[in-house]
């Protein structure tokens, strides 16, 4: 506790205030500190429990958020994390996913800035999303547990107080999204037919990692029909085709969930690979499907050793080659997938969680998507 009351001697530190919930949060919003729902106090106490769980000096800076770039030192996120109501184990996981976040791949800035309606995505691999209990299952988009909510919570808030992502300022999203309050899941790898994400990435399957996309909302696929691996992958390949994505203009990664029903008929034909091939080859839509202004202006503009002389009927791809598609199996019963797709201009990136006991469950720190 005295290390921590002595960080906050300094001017601007800390902030005295009424011991009154409403008072608390009418401050926190007036100051543009909340996102609209109720906050827990950040407290000394309570921030105090929170560091309990980083190995980190308090005061040194574990990045630097975009666009505002303010400094993300462990002191600052654990004060979100508390007003985000996180339970002090979930830290570990925060810190991974601004370190992630702040990668260049990633583009931060240009997500915190956009008008696109994208947000941080963040997909849990390994132990700690079983020890933090982390939905996987039914509804692991949705409410009900609070890691995914909380841990969620925390990022945006993170975005908004260090970054400088505030509504009509930093960030100048058109419509905004639900995914702006938390989006936050964990990998079902126990219902999965493949290997997860990040043992696809290079980590041990006993590693605890974060991996960061930015993404849109899940669009679902409904197939309650087919019966074989070629009509389900049809399917999804057909809601992954669409005009106003901004995948399809740049070396992008959308990301298609599979339910984990979907997933077993489908591995009983194609590996996860040969899935990606498939829905790289079928994914596509004809030239003709986009506007004049596009075809012009972007395909041919940009893409001139394929589109300056292509006809009409030339087949546009969602990804540019088959391993930028990502698959993740997430989600309970039922006949569903969902197709995700991202801001574009952005890779997604992978990091090892270091746990609070100096035990790093990989022997590889990070994977990025180049």
């Amino acid at each position: 506790m005295s290390e921590l009351r002595e960080m906050l001697k300094a001017p601007g530190a800390s902030l005295e205030a009424d011991d009154d919930l409403d008072a608390i949060n009418a401050l926190c919003l007036e100051r543009g500190w909340s996102d609209g729902l109720p906050l827990v106090p950040p407290t000394i106490e309570r921030v105090e429990r929170m560091l309990a769980y980083c190995d980190r000096p308090w005061d040194e800076p574990v990045a630097a958020i975009a666009p505002r770039y303010g400094a993300a030192t462990p002191l600052r996120l654990a004060a979100n994390a508390v007003m985000a109501g996180c339970r002090p184990e979930y830290f570990p996981v925060i810190l991974a996913a601004v370190e992630a976040l702040c990668e260049e791949p990633f583009n931060l800035y240009g997500i915190q800035a956009t008008t696109h309606l994208c947000a941080p995505l963040l997909i849990v691999n390994g132990p700690i999303a079983r020890e933090l209990g982390i939905n996987c299952g039914h509804n692991a988009f949705g409410p009900g547990v609070q890691s995914n909510a909380t841990i969620g919570r925390a990022i945006r808030l993170t975005l908004v107080n260090i970054g400088g992502a505030i509504p009509g300022l930093g960030d100048m999203s058109t419509f905004g999204s639900p995914a702006k309050y938390t989006y936050c899941v964990a990998e079902n790898e126990a219902d999965s037919p493949w290997e997860p994400l990040h043992v696809e990435r290079g980590f041990p399957r006993e590693a605890s990692t974060v991996t960061v996309v930015g993404a849109e909302c899940p669009h679902n696929v409904n197939d309650h029909e087919s019966l074989t691996a070629d009509g389900l992958l049809t399917t999804i390949a057909g809601t992954l085709a669409n005009t106003g994505s901004n995948d399809v203009f740049y070396k992008a990664e959308p990301l298609v969930v599979m339910g984990p029903e979907h997933a077993a008929a489908i591995a009983t034909k194609y590996s996860k690979a040969e899935a990606k091939r498939y829905l790289f080859e079928h994914a596509r839509l004809p030239l003709g499907k986009f506007s004049p202004e596009n075809i012009e202006r972007r395909f041919r503009n940009k893409f001139p050793e394929r589109y300056a002389k292509a006809g009409l009927d030339a087949l546009v791809p969602m990804a540019q080659c088959a391993e930028d598609i990502m698959i993740a199996v997430i989600g309970g019963a039922g006949k569903h997938s969902a197709c995700i797709p991202t801001f574009g201009a952005t890779r997604s990136v992978t990091r090892a969680i270091k746990l609070c006991d100096g035990r790093i469950a990989a022997s590889v720190q990070a994977f990025r998507r180049g």
